[in-house]
């Protein structure tokens, strides 16, 4: 049994023994891998169709659309087992979680978790505030066939608190109450830190999350076993970490001497920076970069930042993990990026931004769906004897691309003619392959 076939039976035990928990199994592995074929949409018209003409199934078109919007999907049970089944999760004997939110751009004014969020990203002829929704994400950084990949692992979405107040917002039978991103994020690792109860966290992260907020409740979960890497703002002030001693009575000061802000000290360090090689954006790369220990009031600790330096320009990154050498802060938070780029991947080549679904359920089943196929590739691709060949050259890239591992993903799923997905559908119509895409294409 190969691992996708392993992956795909663990994932059917979620479901009820009873007939109707079975159907829903199989339609759920059918429309996992129809999201997966490259030349379809994740639409959930598309996937019907897919299921109707590539895989021979029939399935009435109000049963299908009760099933991507029912209530009764086991997420939690899922998720959980694909974690488990992530080969090798760790980096340097730590699991590295990145953390970042994105927007969704919607047209229909009835779509769920829907309001005018601020796209710092929108270009000067974009709105600033378009009707989209908000989805803090949190994924696992890996290293696959020597290049950095972020698997999905949990998403939440983001509602205003004033437009809750003043128009509350449902599902089902419950009020969806208010949520900080802060707070969303904090129990989605505390989630993931439960199901990986004997490693290390580090958490990587820009400098909107990277405060206290996310800190202090990581902290007094997980202990000593969690830590934070993220990038400093220029206007951080700095302190050193052992305090002049004042003579005076009372309890000793806990910061020392004020050493400037990121940007003061940056033009102060950088006649001191060494060279360092470093693996970074695919290619070994001398950097240069200066290190100190200092203390933090943003995160009330020890911490230790590195100056990198690029002809005019630089960055400031920190960690509260000081065992890192200044080499690996450099190259995790440079893997970080990868999270921006499964943004992508899971919006416009899996096709999670193209749905127009309102429904709550069948909102969050479709986001949950691509995810989960999103990471299935990665996790195939992880197992693949052979490295996939790049098929369209790009200057500058060497590795692989999404969807050199996708189409590897699919050749296997298709290579016993879909006969092993689910074999309680009985015998279904045969079609050729060329037929099957014209059939798409119509």
């Amino acid at each position: 049994m190969t691992i996708l076939q392993e992956i795909i039976h663990s994932l059917c035990t979620s479901f009820p023994a009873n007939f109707k928990g079975q159907r829903r199994a199989a339609w759920f592995v059918f429309a996992v891998f129809a999201i997966a074929i490259p030349f379809v949409s994740s639409r959930t018209s598309d996937i019907l169709r897919c299921l109707e003409h590539l895989f021979g199934i029939h399935v009435p078109q109000r049963q299908f659309y009760r099933f991507m919007g029912s209530p009764k999907l086991p997420w939690e049970s899922m998720w959980q087992k694909i974690w488990r089944f992530i080969p090798n999760p760790t980096t340097g004997r730590r699991l590295v979680l990145a953390l970042d939110d994105f927007i969704n751009p919607k047209s229909g004014k009835l779509v769920y978790g829907c309001h005018h969020f601020f796209d710092h990203a929108a270009k000067q002829n974009q709105c600033q505030y378009p009707w989209s929704q908000n989805i803090v994400s949190i994924g696992l950084l890996k290293s696959i066939k020597n290049r950095w990949a972020c698997l999905p692992l949990a998403a939440r979405f983001y509602h205003l608190r004033k437009d809750l107040e003043a128009c509350p917002v449902r599902i089902g039978k419950k009020s969806v109450r208010f949520q900080s991103k802060l707070e969303q994020a904090v129990e989605m690792i505390t989630e993931i830190g439960g199901v990986f109860a004997n490693q290390n966290l580090l958490v990587v992260c820009d400098s909107w999350f990277g405060n206290y907020g996310l800190w202090r409740p990581l902290r007094d979960t997980f202990g000593d076993r969690c830590h934070l890497l993220t990038r400093l703002r220029c206007n951080i002030t700095i302190f050193a970490t052992t305090p002049a001693p004042t003579g005076k009575p009372g309890r000793p000061r806990k910061y020392g001497s004020r050493l400037g802000n990121a940007g003061s000290l940056a033009a102060v360090y950088r006649v001191h920076a060494q060279p360092y090689d470093v693996s970074l954006y695919g290619n070994l790369r001398r950097i240069l970069a200066f290190d100190q220990l200092v203390m933090l009031k943003t995160l009330r600790c020890q911490v230790r930042i590195v100056w990198v330096f690029n002809r005019s320009r630089w960055v400031a990154l920190c960690t509260t993990d000081l065992n890192l050498s200044v080499e690996e802060v450099i190259e995790l938070y440079g893997a970080r990026w990868k999270i921006e780029a499964g943004f992508k991947e899971l919006k416009q080549e899996i096709g999670s931004s193209f749905t127009q679904v309102r429904n709550p359920f069948s909102v969050n089943n479709h986001l949950q769906l691509c995810m989960l196929t999103t990471t299935l590739i990665w996790i195939h691709t992880d197992q693949l004897a052979f490295t996939p060949k790049r098929r369209h050259a790009v200057r500058g890239r060497r590795h692989f691309a999404f969807s050199d591992g996708r189409r590897a993903f699919v050749d296997a799923a298709v290579a016993a003619d879909f006969s092993w997905l689910s074999p309680s559908l009985g015998k279904r119509r045969q079609f050729s392959l060329v037929s099957r895409l014209l059939r798409l294409a119509a």
